[in-house]
């Protein structure tokens, strides 16, 4: 495996090919000025970033240098903490032990079911390996 490339700035990675993560990914474009590159991971060089498909399967991953990349409600309170202003302490309120412990099981529930959140398709629900089968983009 190739030795991780720190990236110049952060990156969040998510999921490209779901709809309802597409939709938050333009949010966060949109809303948050933050310093990451919001990146689908399909659009990644998830070697050089030192993170396995596997994980940005399963969640959205925040990439920093000089850090290990975090997932889940970890990276979003990075992504938050990065944008400052008011976004900061949403940040590290998310971030906090108790607050994260409770987020993770809401993230999950979120993941699982994002084919029927609002912006979401039936793509949504297809493991990654069934999308790359049925030729999804």
């Amino acid at each position: 495996m190739p030795t991780a490339v720190p990236p110049e700035r952060p990156v969040f990675l998510y999921d490209g090919d779901c709809a309802f993560c597409t939709t938050c990914a333009q949010f966060v474009e949109r809303r948050i000025p933050t310093a990451a590159a919001v990146t689908p991971w399909q659009f990644a060089d998830l070697d050089s970033l030192g993170v396995a498909q596997d994980d940005v399967e399963a969640a959205v991953v925040w990439v920093a240098a000089g850090r290990r990349p975090v997932a889940g409600p970890v990276a979003i309170a990075r992504l938050l903490v990065d944008a400052g202003s008011f976004w900061r302490p949403l940040g590290w309120l998310l971030d906090l032990p108790p607050v994260r412990w409770v987020a993770w099981p809401v993230y999950r529930l979120i993941a699982r079911n994002r084919h029927r959140m609002p912006g979401g398709t039936a793509a949504c629900s297809l493991p990654q390996a069934e999308r790359d089968r049925l030729g999804s983009p």
